[in-house]
């Protein structure tokens, strides 16, 4: 099946472009680790993501709202006993996060440079501006795209307010992203296309349990997929 009338085709960033989940998965588990003298594994990950979704609303999505609740977990945790080179250790490994090298997934760049050629590429991500900014300019992929779009929140309200500065109608934009919650729902609730690669590791704030069954919806294995449909 082909996909007629698509004008515009928005990428999300992490682990759609590339690799950005296993490295919070890693610092959580050398959070507990740091940890262990005062709860068990299991226990310190739930207390740290119920203060990360806590923060959401004041800190938003990305590295360094992510080392700010590990803080504020580890003084939560120890009752606020931990030693502050814990502190400072953990602070390095929110630096260290931020250098990591980037990891394009299997068939991207291939697939932007193909697609870029007929249509409008954007890359719409939510999270911090300078660490979303920062990894486009390492993939080397900016150059594919038409627009940059970083926001705080992947919610309907934004997405329509892309499609209106895109100058499209919804049916004539394609979303491409690994979460459901935030890259392909709020896009199929305002009439647009929304294709979904599912990746290996998952913040458990981004599943849905679900079931999607729709008429503009899709499940692909990979990014060089999309060439099927376009």
């Amino acid at each position: 099946m082909k996909l007629n009338g698509i004008k515009a085709i928005a990428f999300d960033a992490d682990d759609t472009l590339w690799v950005n989940e296993p490295y919070f998965r890693k610092a959580e588990k050398e959070f507990c680790e740091l940890l262990k003298d005062f709860l068990p594994e299991k226990e310190c990950n739930k207390i740290l993501f119920e203060i990360e979704i806590k923060n959401l609303a004041l800190y938003g999505y990305g590295i360094k709202p992510f080392v700010l609740s590990l803080i504020e977990a580890a003084i939560t945790i120890s009752n606020h006993e931990i030693p502050i080179s814990v502190v400072s250790t953990l602070i390095d490994k929110a630096k260290q996060m931020c250098n990591e090298p980037i990891e394009l997934l299997d068939g991207i760049e291939n697939t932007l440079k193909i697609l870029s050629e007929k249509y409008r590429l954007v890359m719409a991500s939510k999270g911090d501006l300078l660490d979303q900014e920062r990894k486009l300019i390492k993939s080397g992929l900016e150059n594919y795209f038409h627009h940059i779009e970083i926001v705080s929140d992947k919610t309907p309200k934004h997405y329509k307010k892309l499609v209106k500065h895109l100058d499209i109608l919804p049916e004539e934009f394609l979303m491409v992203g690994n979460s459901l919650k935030s890259d392909i729902l709020p896009v199929l609730d305002m009439g647009a296309y929304a294709f979904h690669i599912p990746y290996h590791t998952t913040w458990a704030y981004e599943v849905v349990s679900e079931k999607i069954s729709h008429s503009k919806f899709h499940e692909i294995e990979n990014a060089s997929d999309l060439l099927n449909y376009l």
